[in-house]
């Protein structure tokens, strides 16, 4: 699509969702309506009353097909970012993984299984400015969040008789991600068992699953949709007969919710994860995903695909697409201070509308808004950043989005972070994080207490499946 006729599609799409977001609230205020308390049924729900976090009360409503353009742009956009060692390091995953800031052990681990082994998987984190949507940042791999409930949200808003009528009324629709996950997994574990559905097993790392709600929540749901899917710890692990086994029991798919840091620096649990490393080597067992597909979510890489070095690498059309989506990112380490000064005077000057993100974390952690800094002290905070490597991006202003209070009746503008979901089969669903516009900069369900989960709808389609 020209990116003339893509604005166009934008600005209508916006302008539409905008118009049913209006109905929304004026339909919840009306005497006699309980829209204002649909979000109940979220927290009621079988597939999702194990989550603790809480909800928006409101949906959040966008044009169907600005967010089929923008999966498209995405899918795009990480066939480049996976393409990158390829591109600038001539397939030398020594030379991207020190680029990147993976070294150590850390890089061993993630590198166990051998290079260009990562599937095209996870979730984009996505601002609409208003006008179009903007990439903040990929996550790659199995372990990010929002899997266990974004579709199921959906579905379950539309067992409410009012709302549902609002939703035909409005052309409404979902992607059910659960669906397409399960499938993933089906088509994974044919590989291996073939003639049966496969067994699965979500593996956290050593201690972790106490505390993670969200793997109950995807359990009940993968099970939901009949797939026998089982939780645990990569410490319990074993090898019987030539099978991976949990607490004894062979299986088939191992579903990865740890990460490389889980397992640094704990031989045995290093020892254990070896265990799925032979097994996923012998074909006896599959390991979605692969350690090697979080070198990819890595800041870093955003910024290797943004950095004017390295247009030359990219098409002409490559290189639109990543104007059109990725706002301007750099690179920021101690070397920049000493080899150019340029940058850092760029970044002096730009502070007001510049974001500070350390590589290599998530959730917010260590996130640094120029516009909340003194102009003094912005230059010593990059350099303090720096020193253990960052990168400086453009600041991307959200819509506000119009929520009404359910016990105040007032009005509040809330800003979303909208999360879509990616799988090789294609766009695999939206969620969204909102945060009163009024709290912070950085919208995260760990960093706020404010937070809460949205159910994202489109509009002009009805509900489908892969």
């Amino acid at each position: 699509m020209a990116d003339t006729e893509t604005a166009d599609t934008e600005t209508a799409d916006t302008a539409m969702a905008d118009r049913v977001a209006v109905a929304f609230n004026e339909q919840a205020r009306s005497r006699g309506s309980g829209l204002l308390a649909i979000t109940e049924r979220l927290e009621k729900h079988p597939t999702l009353e194990r989550w603790p976090g809480e909800y928006l009360p409101r949906p959040l409503f966008l044009g169907r097909r600005e967010v089929r353009s923008f999966a498209g742009d995405l899918q795009r956009l990480a066939g480049l970012l996976f393409s990158l060692p390829e591109r600038l390091f001539d397939g030398d995953m020594d030379r991207f993984c020190a680029a990147v800031h993976v070294t150590g052990e850390r890089a061993a681990l993630m590198r166990r299984l051998g290079a260009a082994t990562a599937p095209v998987c996870g979730r984009a984190d996505v601002y609409h400015d208003g006008t179009s949507m903007k990439l903040l940042e990929f996550g790659t791999g199995s372990e990010l969040g929002g899997w266990d409930r974004a579709g199921e949200m959906c579905r379950c808003l539309l067992g409410d008789e009012e709302f549902a009528a609002f939703a035909d009324e409005h052309g409404l629709g979902y992607v059910h991600h659960g669906r397409y996950l399960a499938g993933l997994l089906r088509q994974l574990g044919a590989t291996v068992a073939p003639g049966r559905d496969p067994v699965v097993a979500l593996l956290e790392g050593p201690g972790a699953l106490a505390g993670c709600h969200s793997w109950r929540v995807l359990q009940d749901q993968m099970r939901w949709l009949g797939l026998d899917f089982h939780l645990g710890e990569v410490n319990e692990l074993s090898e019987r007969g030539g099978r991976l086994c949990l607490r004894g029991m062979p299986i088939d798919v191992v579903y990865r919710g740890f990460e490389a840091d889980q397992l640094v620096g704990d031989p045995d649990a290093i020892a254990h994860a070896e265990l799925i490393f032979r097994a996923h080597e012998a074909g006896t067992a599959v390991l979605w995903t692969p350690l090697e597909s979080n070198i990819f979510c890595e800041k870093t890489c955003m910024a290797l695909m943004s950095e004017p070095c390295h247009r030359d690498r990219f098409t002409a059309r490559e290189r639109a697409l990543v104007d059109r989506v990725l706002p301007w990112t750099r690179v920021l380490d101690a070397d920049a201070f000493r080899s150019d000064p340029d940058l850092v005077e760029e970044c002096r000057h730009r502070r007001p509308n510049l974001i500070v993100k350390p590589n290599g974390r998530y959730g917010g952690y260590g996130v640094v808004p120029g516009w909340k800094v003194a102009e003094a002290d912005w230059l010593p905070l990059l350099r303090d950043k720096a020193a253990n490597g960052c990168v400086v991006q453009e600041r991307v202003v959200p819509r506000a989005e119009a929520v009404i209070d359910p016990v105040t009746g007032a009005e509040e503008p809330w800003h979303a972070v909208y999360g879509f979901f990616y799988t090789p089969l294609g766009h695999a669903g939206l969620e969204a994080r909102t945060l009163p516009a009024t709290e912070s900069a950085v919208i995260g369900i760990s960093g706020n207490a404010r937070t809460r989960s949205a159910v994202v709808y489109h509009h002009d389609q009805k509900d489908e499946a892969p």
